[in-house]
């Protein structure tokens, strides 16, 4: 295996088959002379080359068994020059490293564990995870970092778990490098986040874990695609810790999965994907740079459309209403017709009662004044 101080091994060993080979032509006491020298050159250049490959750096602790290496509570402000190639599992927590250069990890490409935890790392630039295709674990917890390019963690194919929790993020992009079949636990509590694209979760097909609480979760329309992954999430088994609203007032505090589609406030700004595009420009002017790009609009408030059950509910009240309407009518009319059907028929009955009960009144008159006194 190549370490520090191959180089410097090879002229040695050069030098000592050379000797080997032109021994007929010296002395005997040269020969063994010279053999003795080539011998302990070769050996202490074998002993310096086992040292470069198995050493340990000064301020760190090594465990050989496990190919684990502890450089916590370093005060370090830069990672390592002289780790072990073999290294699996790499403790730097809790030390001052404040910039990690691109292809950081370049010479441990079985890194398997990496713990970032508690350093002043503001800043990742794209490469920097570069060649760990093994890496399943990376703890980059309690730092500085304001956001993230999307392709950072690009060479991870193998990460299973990713925590980014107590930075100062305020945004997540769409897409980390995705897909991560293998992610199974996303951790991004007290951040300064406000949107979480629900592109980016689906990217993320094996999560079972998901932590989002302490964020300042704006829930307005554009949460409520999060809403609804989060549902799904948690119909399949998946955990979350919850995601608590900070505005608007009227839901401060409330549970997002709690709050009914059809309450959400309107959006009042552009949408987070936008929010870049909408910058202001060299040489253009405020209100130019106000309006949104070609092809988008601000993102209004669209309610999501009722449930299957309640559409029909109301489909059939709006049907039983016409109905009983119509049958109101047909009964009202039957009220005026039978009314006036009556009132004709009890008409045609009074003029020919009418007509007969004359003649008797005249006759009944006569007879009664013909009676003798």
């Amino acid at each position: 295996m190549k370490g520090p101080g191959f180089e410097s091994a090879r002229p040695s060993v050069f030098f000592y088959l050379w000797v080997k080979r032109r021994g007929s032509g010296f002395s005997k006491a040269a020969r063994e002379d010279s053999t003795m020298k080539g011998e302990l050159l070769l050996l202490s250049s074998v002993i310096f080359l086992l040292q470069g490959a198995c050493g340990c750096p000064e301020k760190c602790r090594c465990h050989s068994p496990s190919h684990s290496v502890d450089c916590r509570l370093q005060g370090l402000e830069a990672i390592p020059s002289d780790l072990p190639s073999r290294t699996l599992t790499l403790h730097l927590q809790d030390n001052l490293i404040h910039q990690l250069p691109a292809y950081a990890f370049q010479s441990m490409l079985q890194l398997t564990v990496l713990n970032l935890y508690n350093n002043s790392l503001s800043q990742l630039t794209p490469e920097v995870f570069h060649g760990l295709q093994h890496l399943q674990v990376l703890n980059l917890s309690q730092n500085s970092l304001h956001s993230l390019e999307s392709s950072l963690f690009h060479s991870l194919p193998q990460l299973k778990e990713l925590d980014l929790s107590s930075n100062s993020i305020s945004h997540l992009p769409a897409s980390l490098g995705g897909p991560w079949k293998n992610l199974i636990i996303f951790a991004v509590q007290q951040n300064w986040l406000q949107q979480l694209d629900r592109a980016l979760l689906e990217t993320m097909p094996s999560l079972r874990l998901l932590l989002l609480k302490d964020n300042l979760w704006q829930c307005n329309c554009h949460l409520l695609g999060l809403k609804l992954w989060l549902e799904k999430f948690i119909y399949k088994g998946g955990v979350t810790d919850g995601v608590a609203c900070l505005s608007p007032d009227t839901w401060k505090g409330e549970d997002l999965l709690k709050i009914p589609h059809e309450l959400y406030p309107p959006c009042l700004g552009p949408a987070p994907d936008l929010e870049s595009s909408w910058q202001l420009q060299p040489g253009s002017d405020r209100q130019a740079a106000l309006r949104p790009p070609e092809g988008h609009s601000e993102c209004e408030f669209r309610p999501k459309p009722r449930p299957v059950s309640l559409r029909h509910a109301m489909a059939t009240v709006v049907i039983t209403g016409v109905v009983c309407g119509i049958v109101c009518l047909l009964m009202l009319a039957a009220v005026i017709y039978g009314c006036t059907y009556a009132a004709l028929t009890a008409q045609c009955h009074r003029q020919p009662l009418e007509r007969t009960s004359r003649p008797a009144k005249a006759e009944g008159k006569e007879l009664f004044d013909s009676l003798p006194a």
